[in-house]
């Protein structure tokens, strides 16, 4: 449905875009030298049914927001969900569809890492309503995990693996690559040993040096960019003849297996965001608000359970939204339909016509009446692409990096 007629720096939307849940969980077992997500080492026993119980609070309260949107896709992220008992999750899964109208065919994902395997319980999480298991591998390679500061080896990385896909009929293997050390050669060993197990969903992301890590203020050898580089794109010829499709910058997917999640958000769609640090974005019919919830766990458990787990709410304000929108939009290999930017921002395409066609010019993307999409060059050089959408005073000071809920 085309938006309704909206003047430049006026958002006017005619419908709302689809809605998705996530569910941040924030311990993980050891916290890795190069995570920045909101994600903090378990010491000692990890509060479980209270974080749930704030959780669920935070959820009934967040209700009026939502009042009414179907949920077609639910991500329990972190941190290490698995680390939850399936009690606990199976308790928040009944909380989301008994306070939110979501659909029977939900695609619902958790996040695991190799070091909480244990068969019996992975299917427990399948009895619990997870139907998508997102398993964070990294590498089949010792030296390589140990190198990342992973907590598990290339024996139970395997073994993960192989317990996932005997349990799950949809399962996504993570990867990284341009590891401390890591040649050519071994990134491919990575990939074909993650596709040799046949899961429907690869991700396959480049490592960086993000600020607040230990490896921003250590920063191990990485392989330079020309190698890095050269690892994508064998990479992603790899899969290709494997049988995975690219369809946004990380994501390998084959037939009907994308994730419907991240797809989602990079389509620019609503996603409420409750837990520790979560982010959410919401659409009202004149204006998108961007909303966080208290970082630091008990302080988010103290609020949620008052009644106040956000943290901060912002408008966007409309001059923002083509960028927000670009920087989702143009990671996708097939781009976006153009009368799409209308639908999910509520403002005339016209509003960025001068960075599109600048970007044109340069090669960076293609476009006609129904299309816009990035070139093969405007994906390699992604960020120079998204730089064409910012304010020129911005360009040196804001990061062109999205904030992602979910990973694979």
């Amino acid at each position: 449905m085309a938006a309704a007629i909206a003047l430049p720096g006026r958002v006017r939307l005619a419908a709302l875009p689809p809605l998705a849940l996530y569910v941040h969980i924030p311990w993980c077992l050891k916290k890795c030298p190069y995570c920045d997500f909101n994600s903090h080492e378990a010491k000692g026993e990890v509060p479980e049914a209270r974080y749930v119980d704030a959780v669920v609070a935070d959820l009934e309260a967040s209700v009026p927001k939502v009042w009414g949107r179907r949920v077609h896709a639910i991500f329990l992220g972190g941190g290490t969900p698995s680390l939850f008992s399936p009690r606990a999750i199976d308790r928040l899964l009944t909380a989301a569809r008994t306070l939110l109208p979501v659909e029977p065919d939900a695609e619902v994902t958790l996040e695991a890492n190799p070091g909480t395997f244990e068969q019996a319980k992975f299917s427990e999480f399948r009895g619990a309503g997870v139907n998508r298991l997102s398993v964070g591998i990294q590498s089949f390679d010792a030296r390589l995990l140990k190198a990342i500061g992973r907590v598990h080896d290339a024996k139970e990385a395997r073994r993960a693996a192989e317990i996932a896909m005997a349990t799950f009929a949809n399962v996504n293997l993570d990867l990284m690559y341009a590891l401390p050390g890591q040649s050519l050669a071994e990134a491919l060993e990575d990939v074909r040993a993650a596709a040799g197990y046949g899961p429907p969903h690869l991700s396959a992301y480049h490592l960086t040096l993000e600020p607040n890590t230990l490896f921003h203020r250590y920063p191990p050898q990485l392989p330079d960019d020309d190698a890095a580089a050269a690892m994508q794109e064998a990479i992603e010829g790899e899969l290709a003849a494997a049988g995975y499709g690219n369809y946004e910058t990380s994501a390998f997917a084959k037939p009907g297996h994308r994730c419907r999640h991240n797809l989602n958000y990079w389509t620019f769609g609503d996603y409420l965001g409750v837990g520790a640090g979560a982010h959410g974005k919401l659409s009202y019919p004149d204006r998108i608000v961007r909303e966080s919830r208290f970082r630091q766990p008990k302080a988010y458990q103290d609020r949620a359970l008052s009644g106040g787990a956000v943290e901060a709410e912002q408008e966007v304000p409309a001059a923002e939204l083509g960028l927000e929108f670009m920087m989702n939009a143009l990671r996708l290999a097939e781009g976006f339909p153009t009368a799409l930017f209308a639908e999910r921002t509520g403002l005339p395409i016209s509003v960025v016509e001068d960075p599109l066609a600048r970007a044109e010019a340069m090669g960076l993307l293609e476009r006609d009446a129904f299309t816009v999409r990035p070139t093969l060059r405007g994906r390699r050089f992604l960020n120079d692409l998204l730089g064409l959408f910012l304010p020129a005073p911005a360009r040196d000071t804001i990061p062109l990096k999205p904030e992602r809920p979910g990973k694979g």
